[in-house]
C-alpha cells in the first residue's frame, strides 16, 4: 500500500519589468485616473467645448463678412485656425490640473509610491490629449455644419488632425512647467493665457499676415502657431503641403524634445 506525498509547488519567480515598461504602465494608470476625473465632472468637459463653438459662430457669422481671404472662402480659411486654437486652449488644462493636484497634496502622495518620475506628467498630458481628440471631433462636426469643406481627401484631413494633436501634446509639456510653478490652479490659468494669446491672435489663424503692420508681420508669419495653421490649411484645402508640414513637424518635435525633460526636472523639484 502506497501513500501519496504532498509536494508543495515552487514559488513563482516574480516578473521584473524594464524601467521603460514600468514607466509606460504607470503613465497609463494615471491617464485612466485623469480620464475618469473628466467623466465624473462632465460640466468641465462641456464648458471646454462651448468656447470653441462660440469662436466658430462668432468669426463665421460676425467677422467673416469683413475679412477677405483671396483664393478660398473665409470659413475654409477660418476652421484650421479654430482647430489649432482649440487644441492649444485645451493644453492649458494641463497646467490647471497639475497645479490643482500639486496643492491638494496628491502629487506628494504619488512621489511616495514606487513609480516613474515622468508618469504623473505623462498621465496628465496623455489624458488631455485624449480629451482634445473628443473636442476635435465635435468642432469638426460644427465646422461642417457652418460650411467648412475639405478639398483634399480624408487621409490628408486625418493627417492634419494628427499634426495638431502632436503640436498640442508638445505644448502640454510646456504648460506642465507652469502648473508645477504656480501657487494654485487659478494662478496657473492666469499665467498660461498671457503666453497663449499672442501666439494665437498674432498669427495667421484668423486673418492673413499681409493685413498686419509691417513690424508684426515677420513674427506672425514664422511663429509656430502660424506654421501649424498653414500646414493644416495645406492639408485640408490643397497647396504646397511639404513647405508647411515639414516645418510644423520640426516645431512640434523640437518643442517636445526640449519641454519634456524640463517638465520632468521641474516636477522632481516641485516637492
Amino acid at each position: 500500500m502506497t501513500t501519496a506525498t504532498n509536494v508543495l509547488p515552487e514559488p513563482a519567480t516574480p516578473v521584473r519589468r524594464s524601467k521603460l515598461a514600468g514607466a509606460v504602465g504607470d503613465a497609463l494608470v494615471l491617464t485612466e485616473r485623469n480620464l475618469i476625473g473628466y467623466v465624473r465632472i462632465p460640466e468641465a468637459l462641456f464648458f471646454s467645448t462651448v468656447q470653441p463653438i462660440m469662436f466658430v459662430l462668432l468669426f463665421r457669422y460676425v467677422f467673416g463678412g469683413a475679412i477677405a481671404t483671396p483664393g478660398m472662402s473665409y470659413v475654409d480659411y477660418l476652421m484650421p485656425g479654430i482647430f489649432v486654437q482649440t487644441v492649444m486652449f485645451g493644453a492649458v488644462g494641463t497646467s490647471i490640473g497639475l497645479a490643482e493636484d500639486l496643492h491638494k497634496g496628491l502629487i506628494e502622495r504619488f512621489r511616495s509610491l514606487p513609480m516613474a518620475s515622468s508618469a504623473v506628467l505623462a498621465g496628465r498630458t496623455t489624458a488631455d490629449l485624449v480629451r482634445n481628440v473628443f473636442v476635435m471631433v465635435l468642432i469638426s462636426a460644427v465646422g461642417f455644419l457652418v460650411g467648412f469643406r475639405v478639398h483634399t481627401n480624408v487621409l490628408a484631413f486625418l493627417a492634419a488632425i494628427g499634426l495638431m494633436l502632436l503640436f498640442a501634446y508638445a505644448l502640454s509639456w510646456g504648460f506642465s512647467i507652469i502648473g508645477l510653478s504656480a501657487p494654485n490652479s487659478e494662478t496657473a490659468q492666469l499665467m498660461s493665457f498671457p503666453l497663449l494669446f499672442p501666439l494665437v491672435f498674432a498669427s495667421t489663424a484668423f486673418v492673413p499676415a499681409a493685413t498686419m503692420p509691417s513690424w508684426l508681420r515677420p513674427f506672425a508669419e514664422h511663429q509656430p502657431v502660424s506654421v501649424v495653421v498653414n500646414a493644416v490649411r495645406a492639408l485640408t484645402q490643397g497647396g504646397p503641403t511639404a513647405r508647411w508640414v515639414v516645418p510644423a513637424l520640426l516645431w512640434s518635435v523640437g518643442l517636445l524634445v526640449v519641454l519634456m525633460p524640463l517638465a520632468v526636472r521641474r516636477y522632481r523639484r516641485a516637492i
